[in-house]
């Protein structure tokens, strides 16, 4: 059922595909960053493998198990950046940043386009600050 890993390290994943998609961590430079956390793999369903509502919401449950974990991570990253900057929370929202976001999300999910992702980073990022809020 899965054909695909997302290796969140970047490193070589186990699975048949050598093409699997990565996002390599970065550290403050744009150079990688050394692993310091457990590591996130995250088997990606061949949609065209799923043939019954109960497969397709079985890989759904899974994929949202591993976004809500990265969701929570990002969050807490988010919270540590609100904290270093000289102006935090929403007051400090840097458009210019978000919109480099959603440009990289666009490159690794460009079937989704870029306003969707938009939409959706916005909130991602709302509800991040609100969660750092608390």
């Amino acid at each position: 059922m899965h054909d695909q890993v997302i290796d969140a390290t970047g490193d070589a994943p186990d699975a048949p595909d050598a093409s699997v998609p990565s996002c390599p961590a970065r550290g403050p430079s744009g150079a990688p960053a050394e692993a310091a956390a457990p590591l996130l793999r995250v088997p990606l369903p061949s949609v065209e493998d799923l043939a019954t509502v109960a497969e397709a919401r079985a890989a759904i449950d899974g994929l949202d198990a591993a976004l809500a974990v990265l969701l929570e991570r990002r969050a807490a990253v988010a919270a540590l950046v609100q904290r270093l900057k000289p102006v935090g929370g929403f007051a400090g929202r840097d458009p210019d940043r978000e919109r480099a976001i959603v440009d990289a999300m666009a490159e690794h999910a460009p079937s989704l386009g870029r306003d969707r992702l938009a939409k959706i980073m916005s909130a991602v990022i709302e509800a991040g600050l609100a969660a750092a809020d608390r």
